[in-house]
């Protein structure tokens, strides 16, 4: 059975990170409207909802070469500078928008390594956001950082500045894997900045872990995930890998014969999430497994649990505003992407402009679609009545098949994501995915599903 549904569903998908996907934006906004959306939805959220904030930080010292992020490679720190100096410069761009003081709910440092920057320089970025900003009480402030570029100065500054979450790429603790994807740290090295960061007090660790990487084995995700049921953090993000080289050219290092075929890739999912429920780890969301009193837990339980650009969260809003190289901004009814190279970047916001270079504005029938996708990825069901039932026909289709399957259960009028669903979610997705399914791309642009 496993093997059938495998051989049927393993096909090129999107991750969903948004709806419309990015090579289904067909409608950007010119920098005035996207102006005009971020301040009509600030007007609209600021006072209930607040607002989000990514800031890209894009540097690091060498390329993990399975990684899909946008980065730049350099051993050069006075790059820092220069880069925090054009992030305050293009948050002062948004807040000039605003006449009222943004509530922030959330920011969260992404990369790239974040803690390629020296503490001083991060302090710097973040009291910066700060001055021009009201927290809100129940803000919550996250960082993903490097075990091997991470000290105790960077966990404390942060600390004291409010940062209570941290989510550090461990991947796989296999020797020839991390040798493989040029991602090399010891569990020790991982132990110490989980046993700093809670002697300082973050009230949350994350582990991002990566199954289908080159070279690996059941055993050696066994191996990874012994390792860190010893250390117990909150939250764990046990991801795919994206095998992508036509866009992250770092990924031609090793061949797709390197690669677990894709039934060895689904046991090692299926493996990876049989240890992590059975050591006492609660399944929410795609991908994603925390502890049963962590606060991602009980968002979901409640259904509360949000989904954006910066993955799965207990803080909801409508309104993010995403900072540096290739950051996406979402005002709910449309995204707008920065530039992606940081020369590019320096140059406009120098220039006193918004950096984006595309983005998208949500048609009624997207915003639908986009609400639909988000509920059954942050709580396994949706309701299908937003829908235009005329154009609905193909969907019915495939939801039948996939109820043969056992990976869903339609029943008044809501779509309910089954435990055997839960592995195929991202093809659940795609059978609402209208774009997708009226413009199906002549080559591969998604990475596989299973």
């Amino acid at each position: 059975m496993m093997s059938r549904l495998i051989d049927k569903y393993n096909v090129p998908g999107p991750r969903y990170t948004s709806y419309p996907t990015v090579p289904y934006w067909d409608a950007p906004p010119s920098e005035t409207e996207w102006s005009a959306l971020v301040k009509q939805s600030f007007d609209l959220y600021n006072d209930q909802e607040g607002v989000s904030i990514y800031i890209h930080l894009p540097y690091c010292e060498s390329l993990c070469t399975f990684c899909g992020c946008t980065t730049r490679i350099t051993v050069n720190h006075n790059v820092e500078g220069p880069y925090i100096d054009a992030l305050l410069r293009e948050w002062k761009l948004y807040t000039d928008l605003f006449e009222d003081k943004p509530k922030v709910k959330e920011i969260h440092l992404g990369g790239g390594t974040p803690t390629f920057f020296n503490p001083r320089n991060l302090a710097r970025l973040i009291k910066g956001i700060k001055a021009s900003s009201q927290m809100d009480r129940h803000a919550v402030m996250s960082l993903e950082a490097n075990p091997k570029s991470t000290t105790f100065e960077h966990l404390k500054v942060l600390h004291d500045l409010g940062f209570s979450r941290l989510s550090l790429g461990i991947q796989d603790f296999d020797p020839v894997v991390q040798k493989t994807i040029n991602r090399i740290q010891s569990f020790g090295q991982v132990k110490l900045v989980t046993d700093w960061a809670r002697q300082v007090g973050y009230v949350s660790v994350n582990y991002d872990l990566v199954y289908g990487l080159p070279l690996q084995t059941r055993s050696s995700i066994e191996h990874t995930i012994d390792l860190v049921n010893l250390l117990r953090p909150d939250r764990i993000a046990y991801y795919s890998y994206a095998h992508v080289p036509w866009v992250k050219p770092g990924q031609r290092s090793f061949t797709e014969k390197d690669l677990p075929e894709a039934e060895l890739k689904h046991e090692m999912y299926a493996l990876g999430k049989e240890m992590l429920t059975d050591a006492g780890y609660v399944e929410v969301g795609m991908d994603h497994f925390a502890l049963p009193d962590e606060e991602l837990t009980r968002a979901f339980q409640r259904g509360e649990m949000h989904r954006n650009f910066m993955g799965y969260t207990t803080q909801p809003s409508k309104l993010m505003v995403g900072l540096g190289v290739s950051a996406i901004g979402d005002t709910w009814t449309a995204f707008a992407q920065n530039v992606k190279t940081v020369e590019a970047y320096l140059e406009r916001v120098k220039e006193g402009r918004f950096p984006i270079f595309r983005g998208h504005k949500l048609s009624h029938e997207d915003l639908a679609i986009r609400k639909l996708i988000l509920d059954v990825m942050c709580h396994f069901k949706a309701d299908l009545q937003e829908l235009d039932p005329s154009a609905l026909a193909e969907n019915l289709r495939i939801l039948a098949e996939m109820e043969k399957d056992h990976l869903v259960e339609v029943r008044d009028n809501t779509i309910y994501v089954t435990k055997e669903g839960r592995p195929y979610v991202r093809n659940i997705c795609m059978a609402f995915d209208q774009r997708l399914i009226r413009n199906k791309p002549e080559t591969q642009i998604f990475s596989m599903t299973v």
